[in-house]
């Protein structure tokens, strides 16, 4: 059985989440798991509405915030020790991580 992580790494601050990226393929070339990615998604850019008064009847706004997503996923195959290490790092609280880890079979593998 082999395992695949799945790793979606987003941020609003590009340069810190291409660092982290940068660390994740420097310590996945070290122990020669193979990798792929990273893979860049488009920037998404998000508005949210600034009400000038918590009470819900008065409709005075301020400009809306306006910010940037950045979003790049790898995957590591095997190497299960490798990506149970990289999923439990503490990040700076800038980048947001998701891992998914799904079991592959390999092909005339009998499954009862």
């Amino acid at each position: 059985m082999t395992f695949v992580t799945r790793l979606t790494l987003q941020s609003g601050d590009r340069a810190a989440l291409d660092g982290i990226v940068d660390d994740i393929k420097s310590s996945a070339e070290r122990k020669g798991a193979a990798l792929k990615g990273p893979h860049s998604r488009p920037p998404e850019k998000l508005t949210v509405p600034q009400h000038a008064r918590l009470h819900g009847d008065d409709e005075r706004r301020f400009s809306s915030w306006e910010y940037t997503v950045f979003t790049r996923e790898l995957e590591i195959h095997g190497h299960d020790n490798l990506a149970r290490n990289i999923a439990s790092q503490n990040f700076p609280d800038s980048v947001h991580i998701e891992a998914e880890v799904e079991q592959i079979h390999g092909a005339g593998r009998n499954r009862n």
